[in-house]
């Protein structure tokens, strides 16, 4: 089946305008046209376009993404090459990943403290906490304006 730049949006959720910017960045390379110059895609093409999605959505930087393209455009030989690519790839993700549980432990913990049945209490003695040491080193309360 052969799809139209409108068709490949839709399906990707990518814009027209990204799908002919990836085009001009040497992205699409396997895109090809009709006899008017218009650009025509297969199944094939659009799952190449989703490892495109994929690629970008996990951080990969286009340059990265156009030399992971021009592997696949050289065949089997850049198998090595994609392998280093891919490795490296995944494990800027898994620092990606590491880094979000992190966050997530973070907002875990306050989400903790604003749902507890003491929440207030806890709050105002963190706001002592922070007025004592602002205090002891001759700084401004920034709660100074608040009513406990």
């Amino acid at each position: 089946m052969i799809y139209s730049i409108k068709d490949v949006a839709k399906i990707t959720g990518l814009s027209i305008f990204t799908l002919r910017f990836y085009d001009k960045e040497g992205l699409l390379p396997f895109v090809s046209r009709n006899k008017s110059g218009i650009r025509v895609f297969t199944e094939s093409d659009i799952n190449q376009i989703k490892t495109i999605c994929c690629l970008k959505n996990t951080g990969m930087k286009i340059k990265d993404i156009k030399k992971y393209i021009d592997f696949c455009m050289e065949g089997a030989v850049t198998i090595d090459s994609r392998i280093k690519l891919f490795v490296e790839h995944r494990k800027e993700i898994i620092n990606q990943i590491n880094a979000l549980n992190e966050n997530l432990k973070l907002i875990d913990s306050k989400l903790e403290i604003y749902t507890s049945p003491n929440a207030v209490e806890i709050i105002n003695k963190q706001i002592s906490k922070v007025d004592d040491e602002k205090r002891k080193n001759c700084l401004l309360s920034p709660f100074s304006k608040i009513n406990r």
